[in-house]
């Protein structure tokens, strides 16, 4: 039995019964559960398996007994511990409620008097520990409970039981007991002797952190915070907050002396400096000077002011803040044979303390892996066995790379070590749809989309996801981004083809609830300055203010950068670290401008028209040319919306064919070329697709062929104009659902299945003489390209391509196959087609370059008559490949508060 609920509640059978996880920490996985013999409800703590392994079951039960008999009504009390089936455990009070950590975060700084008493009723608590021989070790407001309105500590002595169970093995699983930024600096420094001083130095912090609105130390990482608290000097609270009183002020700078022996000797003596308003610490005590010393005291007035004003000059030197970090912005090199891959998907991102860049790059096979390129070093480092990875996430302490790869039917979870190693499977069922990840938690557990486009929410080490939030019908999930201390998660949603809807949402875990935040957008991402950045289909980055209690944006948006390259329209090369570090990657987006080329079987591209640019919105567009090589069908997007305009080639005029407001897309030519048929939703209430057809003249209206009630991807006739293939789009929460159809219309009243069951079929392309279809399938794990007769598709397949492979397209000769490779290479396969079907030697072409558009799944390519020049769209002034550079930039923050700034 894995999953580790199934096996606790079995374990623990008539004592406990577990309803549901309620978060994670750094030592345990918290769960709600039933006290059976006493009728109520309880937290059941169980200490992560690496670090029950190290600390023993014996130990640990015999150390948490020490905390068992604390009785206090500022201190949570312990119920219960024990072992079972390997799990150990303890049991505290469940209280409704939220933490203090919580309750900052929501109103950033406390009132003073309800910051003193929390402080004062903390100290009481304390204290009374102290004196029972007990230290918590781990003061922190994510460890203090409010419940009515008063302070109840968690978790007391769970630190020193593990620490004195585990011993120095404890550093083997990794963990630190204490948390950065209210770590003592004898904790800061390795000593594992800390005494009732260290509790108090982390009260001090904590009160510090109530008055300011931020811990006396801060950094973007754990090391920085940590050489901080050991060698640098906090900023007094009433240089921060002028109405904190002086005995306060005082009362918190005492706590957080360097040396032990420089802080209060007690807890208790902390409570009483906080209510004694003439206490004051650091402070030279005044001189009754006598008459007789009149005169000296002149001097030693002007002396003393002297110093005081030398006194005053070296504080304000020693405690001003620091001058903003430059704003460096730089494009990165990478050494030859690692430049990254350019794929229509995820596929890079920055550390959250910038140190390091994760993206994918090149490998022994077609598909590519994971490279880590580390800040100052030329040479990066691949990933090993993370062949066709996608969306690469680098985990809040930056030991780990989440990513997504094909695995069986779907999409696996899986993470690696950022230093390389063994990777581990998190989710067997993520989006397969849409590869885009998962995002990383502050308490280390992980939310994904699985193919319900659910989110979902998984354990660190993997098991059994709790389900979320389901998206309305016809929505689907497309990014992912975690807001801090785990307060809820980013994500972009959009419609079929993400064509006219693309919206930023966010799900509330508190409220089990998600709602829209920001329209036109793709991804977006939090900072520290309280904004969130968004990224809009055509490259355009804004900012916009956003409240992390409600969950709303709080004024309007700034623009503040352009340029992004946005793969799809829906997928941005763009990534922002926690530290403020940006990395992009620059060049078009879905709506800078666009031209045909000819590409030549070695990769040669030139223009089309060198007059004529266009804007083809998303990638799902389409394109094809007249069976006479003369005329170009395209969909263009323009202020007009989405519609079908035919070029004249090639430097003729350019001409619109429809003209409804509604979505038409993936135009072909009828095989007289008369006429063009494309998908529309202009009979619709709703986002589905449908196939219609217009004269190509522009003469009379578009008149309606076939719809469905599933919507349609494509829709195109035979050769010889007896059959309409077809090919549905993906239902959300059905896999497999992206099935090939044909109908005879007129004849048929029901289409005929050609492709279809639990695997997705997408692609359909029929040969020049009808005869045999070609398609991709995911049924071997991942999408290759199949060959069957047609339309007796039971007659026999065939498996073209064997390292992944898109787009199948037909040389008008029939003796060829072209395709796409996983990596971005186009492929020819040599076909027999008689006396019986073979398929031939398989060869590389050429490599799509990065200024254009590389071809997926369908109608994003034609060929020219005589099978040597591919029809594909590229930047316009194809051949500047330069103008795409992947781009870091350090400190980025400062450049957007000043853009955000209020003028």
């Amino acid at each position: 039995m894995s999953d580790p609920v199934a096996r606790l509640n079995e374990a623990l059978s008539g004592r406990y019964a577990i309803e549901r996880e309620l978060g994670e920490g750094g030592m345990a996985v918290v769960y709600l559960a039933q006290d059976l013999r006493h009728h109520r409800k309880v937290a059941l703590k169980v200490l992560k398996p690496e670090l029950a392994a190290v600390v023993g079951a014996e130990r640990f039960l015999a150390e948490i007994q020490t905390t068992a008999n604390l009785q206090h009504p500022h201190i949570l009390p312990l119920f219960d511990s024990g072992e079972a089936d390997g799990f150990l455990f303890y049991v505290m009070p469940y209280v409704e409620g939220e933490t203090l950590r919580g309750k900052l975060d929501r109103e950033h700084q406390l009132p003073v008097e309800e910051a003193v008493g929390i402080a004062s009723d903390l100290a009481e608590a304390l204290d009374y520990a102290h004196r029972h021989g007990v230290i918590h070790r781990d003061i922190k407001p994510a460890n203090i409970l409010m419940h009515e309105g008063r302070p109840l500590i968690a978790d007391f002595g769970i630190a020193l039981a593990v620490g004195a169970a585990g011993g120095a093995r404890i550093t083997e699983t990794g963990l630190s007991v204490g948390t950065p930024f209210y770590m003592s600096p004898e904790q800061a420094t390795g000593d594992v002797s800390v005494g009732p001083q260290s509790d108090i130095y982390a009260l001090g912090c904590v009160l510090y952190e109530m008055l300011v609105g931020e811990p006396p130390y801060t950094g973007s990482t754990a090391q920085a915070v940590l050489g901080r608290i050991i060698q640098g000097q906090p900023v007094a609270p009433t240089e921060q907050r002028a109405s904190i009183p002086a005995n306060v002020d005082a009362t918190v700078r005492k706590g957080l002396e360097k040396l032990p022996a420089d802080r209060f000797s007690s807890a208790a003596d902390f409570g009483k400096a906080l209510a004694d308003a003439s206490f004051r610490h650091g402070e030279p005590a005044s001189v009754d000077t006598a008459p007789a010393a009149r005169s000296w005291k002149r001097v030693a007035l002007g002396t003393g002011t002297l110093a005081a004003l030398l006194a005053v000059a070296l504080a304000w030197a020693l405690l001003r803040p620091a001058p903003p970090a430059p704003v460096s912005r730089y494009a990165i090199a990478f050494a030859p044979g690692q430049e990254p891959i350019d794929q229509v998907l995820p596929t890079m991102s920055v550390a959250p303390d910038g140190s390091a860049i994760v993206y994918l790059g090149p490998a022994g096979s077609a598909d590519g892996q994971l490279w880590v390129k580390r800040r100052g070093v030329l040479q990066a480092t691949a990933l090993s066995g993370t062949d066709g990875a996608a969306a690469p996430t680098v985990s809040p302490d930056d030991q780990w790379v989440l990513y997504s790869v094909p695995g069986g039917v779907g999409v696996q979870l899986r993470k690696i070590p950022s230093v390389g190693g063994a990777s581990i499977t998190v989710a067997d069922s993520a989006n397969a749809n849409g590869i885009i990840g998962g995002a990383w938690l502050d308490d280390g557990s992980i939310v994904y989309t699985d193919n319900s486009w659910r989110l979902r929410r998984v354990p660190p080490e993997g098991g059994r996801p709790d389900s979320l939030w389901s998206p309305p019908q016809a929505r689907y999930v497309i990014s992912l981004q975690a807001l801090p201390d785990s307060r809820g998660i980013l994500f972009g949603l959009c419609d079929n083809n993400c064509g006219q809807i693309q919206e930023i949402w966010v799900f509330d875990l508190k409220s089990d609830e998600a709602h829209k935040v920001v329209d036109g957008a793709v991804a977006a991402f939090y900072t520290r300055m309280g904004q969130i950045v968004y990224v809009r289909p055509d490259g355009g980055v804004f900012a916009a203010p956003f409240d992390l209690g409600s969950l709303e944006t709080t004024g309007p948006s700034v623009p503040v950068l352009e340029g992004v390259k946005v793969d799809a329209g829906v997928f941005p090369d763009f990534s922002l670290s926690r530290s403020g570090t940006l990395l992009m990657m620059t060049g078009h987006g879905s709506s800078q401008a666009m031209q045909f080329v000819w590409v030549t079987r070695d990769g040669a591209a030139s223009p089309v028209d060198s007059s004529w640019t266009f804007d083809p919105g998303d990638a799902n567009q389409g394109w094809s040319l007249s069976p006479d090589g003369k005329r170009l069908a395209a969909r263009i997007h323009t202020d007009a919306g989405n519609n079908i305009w035919i070029k004249e080639l090639p430097h003729g005029p350019l001409s619109r064919l429809t003209f409804d407001s509604a979505e038409d897309r993936m135009p072909h030519w009828t095989p007289d070329g008369r006429s063009v048929t494309f998908l529309s939703g202009r009979a619709r209430t709703d986002d589905t697709l449908e196939v219609w057809v217009k004269r190509a003249d522009g003469v009379g209206e578009a008149t309606r062929i076939f719809g469905m009630s599933r919507t349609l991807a494509q829709g195109f006739w035979a050769p010889d104009g007896s059959w309409l293939v077809l090919r549905t789009g993906g239902i959300p929460g059905v896999h497999g659902s992206r099935d090939i159809l044909a109908i005879r219309p007129g004849t048929d009243s029901v289409p005929k299945a050609l492709m279809e069951g639990s695997y997705d079929e997408e692609a359909p392309a029929l040969s020049p003489d009808g005869q045999w279809i070609a398609y991709t399938s995911e049924e071997t794990g991942r999408m290759e390209v199949f060959v069957r007769p047609f339309p007796n598709v039971n007659g026999g397949k065939w498996q073209v391509s064997t390292n992944g492979g898109d787009a199948p397209l037909w040389a008008h000769s029939g003796k060829e196959l072209f395709f796409v490779s996983a990596s971005g290479d186009v492929m020819s396969t040599a076909l027999e087609t008689k006396p019986a079907f073979r398929v031939g030697e398989t060869r590389k072409l050429f490599h799509v370059e990065q200024d254009i558009a590389t071809p997926n799944w369908c109608c994003q390519w034609d060929i020219s008559l005589d099978d040597q020049r591919f029809l594909m769209v590229g930047l316009a002034g194809a051949g500047s490949v330069a103008d795409q550079r992947t781009v870091l930039v350090e400190n980025w923050l400062e450049e957007l508060r000043e853009k955000t700034a209020k003028k």
